[in-house]
């Protein structure tokens, strides 16, 4: 499926989600647009890693009704959701590299794992992405032979690699310092100019101020959308 300009990249409508069995919001309705930067901020337990786990089928949608990329994430079935991650780029900030494999060999499992079968095109998509996030020369080290913010975007390189309509970033910048985190920001609005849309969770109200984008703000067990209603970002971190 290709997407209109008209086609919300994530629909979300009367959408309830759950933590165990507690409810952390409810009534969540937005839409995120192709190509368009968002950010999801609230304090810590506000509910913002449930909503990203439930937007790439790690928690399932039991209330309401979702859509993200192509997919119908009420009653997604198990066996989809791997073909759901294939539509869309998850940035951990953990990391969650393989530290026993290079760089490359990172990237290789994940293509191999979403059905690349063509060594030459995974050798060639891997020097694409790497390229994109300036680690062209970074394929053959091991990730602790790399400094956190080049991680980083080795996990940002692995979230690009099967051309995602949109990257779910969960605390991207959050153990990374002010100059390395505001290298990985630009690297995100480079990645979301090209045309790839963002919701990124984060804390950091600073580099909300330096790039500037539309806010959805977990609060209260409500998604409050600076699209539809002003709020105060600086309180509730």
């Amino acid at each position: 499926m290709s997407f209109s300009s008209s086609t919300p990249v994530v629909s979300l409508r009367d959408v309830a989600i759950y933590q165990d069995v507690n409810t952390v919001l409810s009534s969540v309705n937005f839409d995120i647009d192709k190509g368009e930067f968002v950010y999801l901020v609230g304090r810590t337990g506000s509910g913002k890693s449930s909503l990203l786990k439930t937007l790439y089928g790690d928690l399932p949608l039991q209330t309401g009704v979702g859509h993200i990329a192509d997919f119908k994430l009420s009653k997604l079935p198990r066996k989809q959701v791997p073909y759901l991650r294939r539509k869309i780029g998850i940035v951990f900030q953990d990391f969650q590299l393989l530290f026993d494999r290079t760089v490359a060999e990172n990237l290789a499992f994940v293509l191999k794992a979403t059905g690349w079968k063509d060594k030459s095109k995974r050798k060639q998509r891997i020097t694409e992405v790497l390229m994109r996030v300036g680690l062209d020369a970074a394929a053959n080290k091991l990730p602790h032979q790399l400094s956190g913010g080049e991680q980083q975007r080795i996990v940002v390189a692995r979230a690009l690699l099967n051309e995602p309509v949109i990257l779910l970033a969960d605390e991207p910048t959050g153990n990374l310092d002010p100059i390395v985190a505001d290298g990985i920001m630009q690297l995100f609005n480079e990645i979301n100019n090209s045309g790839t849309a963002v919701l990124m969770a984060t804390h950091n109200y600073e580099i909300i101020n330096r790039y500037p984008h539309r806010v959805l703000k977990c609060e209260n067990g409500k998604v409050l959308d600076s699209k539809v209603e002003d709020f105060n970002l600086t309180t509730g971190y």
